[in-house]
């Protein structure tokens, strides 16, 4: 019977997204180029230095990767309803729009425990660590990281393409994900209600928790260490990644976690901009302001660039 009446919803109409502001389109444009601009930066420094050919940074261009996905799954089709008197996609793109951010959401979820796990294997197992993050093992940890994001969003989109939603083809929200569409369904949502909860303690929690045990175990490694400059060197190839798990499960579990009743439209745009759109464009930055050796990477390229740019100029004088 769900199957009969799904097939009907040719497309959903997005309701909280704000008409008549062009400011609001600037302000997406502006997000999603320094988004776009900031991870290719990441994968350019890390592909291009040699100094950044290790398991952490093969690790942090992976998340880039990820980022600039996240962005591209639901910046374009905002810009797009920006420019449109009624913000709307079809049924077909909201199911791919809702597969490729959950399938992103768990692949980040898993790439950052790892991320946690290389610090881990670095700081208290020095010895061991060409080993134990060998290339072959970092390239499985990869690979594994975005099926598993890829089958739990597998899941998830299979019980919402079961949904019905009997003439109801109003969303509210920006972007299609999953809780808007159980929010409009008319047939039973308990499955994916489920299957979503399972998914915030396998998918979200579990990562998380891993990512708390690692760092618990450094910090007590770092606090047993008797010299100074090396917890501080310690402290630094770590800070970047805690702020960038702290602030991607914080606004993950806001998106995922929060009780229906109280929330408001408002309320649910502006988390899950935060999630999706905003912390993709944080995250760079966060690696680059905080990352010594990230900052040496990108002053050498640019005065290479410099550099490059004055011989090209002098050359052609002469």
């Amino acid at each position: 019977m769900a199957g009969d009446n799904q097939t009907h919803v040719m497309e959903f109409m997005l309701l909280s997204f704000p008409h008549g502001q062009p400011f609001i389109f600037v302000l997406f444009l502006a997000i999603y180029l320094a988004t776009l601009l900031g991870n290719s930066a990441i994968l350019a420094l890390v592909f291009l230095d040699p100094h950044l050919h290790s398991p952490m940074y093969f690790f942090i261009s992976h998340l880039s990767c990820l980022d600039i996905c996240y962005s591209s799954v639901t910046v374009p089709k905002i810009l797009a309803n920006a420019l449109c008197p009624q913000a709307t996609i079809s049924y077909g793109g909201c199911l791919a729009q809702m597969f490729f951010l959950m399938g992103c959401a768990g692949a980040e979820c898993a790439l950052l425990a790892v991320m946690a796990y290389d610090r881990y294997a670095a700081i208290c197992q020095p010895l061991r660590y060409a080993h134990v993050m060998s290339r072959g093992v970092c390239v499985a940890a990869a690979a594994g990281c975005w099926l598993w994001g890829m089958l739990d969003s597998a899941v998830h989109t299979l019980l919402a393409s079961r949904l019905s939603f009997c003439g109801a083809t109003r969303l509210q929200h920006i972007f299609c994900d999953v809780p808007p569409l159980l929010r409009a369904a008319c047939s039973n949502t308990r499955p994916s209600e489920v299957a979503l909860h399972a998914a915030s303690v396998f998918v979200g929690l579990s990562p998380f928790l891993l990512v708390v045990v690692s760092y618990l175990r450094i910090l007590a490694t770092i606090l047993g260490m008797p010299v100074a400059a090396s917890r501080s060197k310690a402290f630094s190839t770590c800070s970047a990644h805690l702020l960038v798990v702290a602030l991607y499960f914080v606004t993950a579990n806001l998106n995922y976690n929060r009780p229906s009743s109280g929330s408001s439209p408002a309320a649910d745009t502006l988390v899950s901009a935060l999630y999706c759109i905003v912390t993709p464009m944080l995250n760079p930055l966060i690696y680059s302001l905080r990352n010594q050796e990230v900052r040496g990477a990108l002053r050498k390229a640019v005065r290479g660039a410099l550099n490059d740019a004055t011989m090209s100029r002098w050359q052609g004088s002469m």
